[in-house]
Order: C-alpha cells, then structure tokens, then sequence
C-alpha cells in the first residue's frame, strides 16, 4: 500500500469505479452487446429466410427481378439469384466475431442449407450464400444490421465521464490533504526549534480541531519555558550576587592558603551554576539563522588551539545550515571539551547529505562502556570508570549536549571511535 494520505484516498476513489466499471464492461459485452447482437443477426436470417421460401415456393419465369427489388427497397439488402455453382471454400473465422458465430448459428436453425458467409473481406458489409436446389442465393448486408454497432458510444462516454470525474476528485482530495500537510510541517519546524507564526486551521472540522490542539500545546510549552526562564533568571540574578559578595568578602582577607582555597571553590560554584542554568534554560530563546558550519567547525578548531588542545575539524557537502548557532555551538564546544579532557587527540567531522546534517567528535580516550552509554546523558550523573571523579565539572556536559540536539529535531548518539576512544555523533535534519 502506498504511504502517503493523498495516494490513500485517491485509491479509495478510484478502485470503486474501476471494479464497478469491469463489471458493467463484463456484464454488457456478455449479456446485453451479445443478446443484441444475436438478435439482429437473427431478424436479418429470418428475412432472408423469407426471400428463400419465396423462391423455393413461387418460381418466376420473368426471373427474379421482383425479388431483387423487394430485398433492395423493402429488406434494405442486396440480393442476387445466381446459376447453381459450389460454393467458395470457407473462409478463416475470426476467434472473437460475434457477428460470425451469431449468424452461421441463426442460418444453420432457420434456414438448413447449405451457406456460406464472408464477415472479413468487406469492411462495411456481410456476404451470404445460399445454396438452393437450381440455384445460388447472394445477399449483401450492411454490418450495421447484424449487430449492434455504437455499443463503443456506451464505453467512450463511462470512460470518459469516470476520466473527468477522477480528475475532479483529484483536485478536491488536494485541497483536503494540504491542511494535514501544513499542519504536519507546522509540527516538524516547532519540533526543530523554528518559529511557526503563520499557521492557521484549515480544512475539514477533524483537521482543524488538530491544528488547534497543537497550537494549544505549542503555547502551553512556550509559556511554560517562558515562566521556567524567568524563574531561572531570578534565581540567577539572587544567587550571583550572593556569590560576588563572597569574592569582595576574599578580596578583603588577603592572599593566604585558606583564601585561595575558597576563591577556588567560589569559581566552581560559578561555573556550576552556569551551567545548571544553561541545562534548565535550554537556550530555547535563541532565533534560528543560516549558519556556515564548516566556519563554525573551524572556530572550534581555532579556539582549541588556542587552549592548547590537539584538534582538527573537517566537512563536507552544502555547509549552509539553519540553526540556533550559539546553541550548537556550545553543544558541540562540550563534546570537544570532553573529548580533549579525556584524550589526547580529538577530530571534528562534519556531512550534509540526504537532508541530514551529521556532526562527529571523535577521541582517542577510555571511551564508555556500551552499557553506561545512555546513562551518560543523565543530568548530574558522573562515571566513575570512565571519568575521574577528582575532575572538575557539573555532570552536565552531555546532557546539556542532547538537550539541544533534540531541540534541534535531532539526538545525540554515543559510538565507538575509530581512534580508538569515543565518538560522539549529532544528527539533525535540515
């Protein structure tokens, strides 16, 4: 079955008319095309029959003059007497001639003489011969009076109005479908982060209650990230400055090894809550915009080698990309982060193929197991085999990685490298 809508219901149109089509062909060519047809091949060997009593049973010594004209005016066929001779070989039977079978049957039960017929050699008329005791009977008649011949009008005009008919349904079922489309690229661009301000219901009542739920549910999750965000944003606001106090309150005691120990601790804490609020804004505020991501792979690069890491990065294919860059950007920035903290060298690759925008962080590592993969992505989480636990950090890295991959319409996959460590694969769709 084809998968598309619009095929779906076209096909639902269109098999009921052509079944019921083949059955009225069968029906009419079988019943009604046949039974006409064997009746008027009957009605023209009966006149026929006539003119051969008339023959057999008052001879003319005029000749047959009278005959002749009665056939011609009267009977609407030619008919000649003609001297006593064999008749011709008969002639090949077409296999599917209804004309053929119908009169050779009509002659042989009516008349019971000897005949032959010729329905092939003329175009528009049937030859017949009769052979009589002294002589042979010719009768030339339209094909036209042997069967019914504008039975092809019935078929043109079912074809043909079942044509304009399909066409039509086209057309509607086209306008039917369009809303279900609309609305579901509407899904697919709110899925992918991007604004979908110009979609409206339309369409039949079930589609348009659909279009309605998503946009009732589009704005509950607008609000409820835009309540969240400012929430955060408080939150933020109290807590960085109870945080600033600290470092003015350090600033004051002087340098000793007790001091420099808790500005460490005030600067991780910072660190910490940027990104606990990074994870829980989602930067869901970001617009999207065409972005050169093989430029923003090499600003990756650079800025690595600035830090003193060992990173390359490549792309190929149409580097033009919608995106939210400083997103994507930062969720590719912890992967190489990642990556270079845990191995010594990293490689970024990047293919824009199949509408499919695949961004791979590459490590030479200790990599993660298989089986702690998936709990990697759990906020807060921290591996202790794979990671060291004495390492700085918020366990937030991957997680806030995923959370923007998916924001994207796309995911985050954790595989193994061909360095030999791991590789960390995003996949959008463009």
């Amino acid at each position: 079955m084809p998968k598309g809508l619009y095929t779906r219901a076209l096909l639902i149109i269109v098999m009921p008319i052509v079944i019921l089509q083949s059955v009225l062909v069968f029906v009419f060519m079988e019943r009604h095309y046949d039974l006409v047809s064997r009746r008027m091949s009957e009605a023209v060997v009966r006149e026929i029959a006539a003119l051969v009593y008339v023959l057999e049973n008052y001879p003319s010594e005029e000749g047959y003059e009278k005959v002749e004209a009665l056939a011609t005016d009267v009977l609407g066929m030619s008919v000649t007497v003609m001297p006593l001779e064999p008749l011709p070989p008969p002639a090949p039977k077409p296999y599917f001639d209804i004309i053929d079978q119908a009169l050779s049957r009509a002659i042989s039960q009516s008349i019971k003489k000897p005949f032959w017929i010729d329905t092939v050699g003329r175009s528009r008329f049937v030859e017949i011969r009769i052979q009589l005791e002294d002589s042979i009977l010719r009768v030339f008649a339209r094909r036209s009076q042997t069967f019914a011949s504008n039975s092809h009008f019935f078929l043109v005009w079912m074809f043909s109005t079942s044509l304009v008919l399909i066409i039509i349904a086209m057309l509607f079922l086209r306008n039917q479908v369009r809303p279900v489309i609309r609305l579901a690229d509407a899904a697919e661009s709110f899925g992918k982060g991007r604004p979908v301000e110009t979609f409206r219901p339309s369409g039949a009542r079930e589609v348009r209650r659909a279009a309605q739920a998503f946009i009732e549910m589009r704005r509950r999750i607008e609000r409820q990230i835009e309540q969240r965000t400012t929430m955060l944003a408080g939150v933020s606001h109290d807590l960085r400055t109870i945080l600033t106090r600290f470092k003015l309150q350090l600033a004051l005691f002087g340098d000793s090894p007790e001091s420099d120990a808790m500005r460490k601790d005030v600067d991780e804490m910072t660190h910490m809550l940027e990104d606990y609020l990074a994870f829980a804004r989602g930067d869901g505020d970001e617009a999207v915009q065409d972005t050169d991501v093989a430029l923003m792979l090499e600003e990756l690069e650079e800025e690595a080698e600035i830090s003193g890491l060992n990173v390359s990065a490549s792309f190929e294919g149409p580097p033009d990309v919608s995106l939210r860059r400083l997103a994507m950007k930062r969720c590719l920035s912890n992967l190489v982060t990642n990556g270079a903290k845990f191995g010594n060298q990293v490689e970024i690759s990047g293919r824009l193929e199949d509408r499919w925008l695949t961004i791979c962080v590459d490590d030479d590592g200790p990599g993660i197991p298989a089986n702690e993969r998936e709990s990697a992505f759990r906020a807060f989480h921290r591996l202790d085999s794979a990671r060291n636990q004495d390492e700085p950090g918020s366990g937030l890295g991957l997680a806030i990685a995923r959370d923007i991959a998916r924001s994207h319409g796309g995911d985050l996959y954790l595989e193994d490298s061909p360095l030999g460590g791991l590789r960390a694969r995003v996949r959008l769709p463009v």
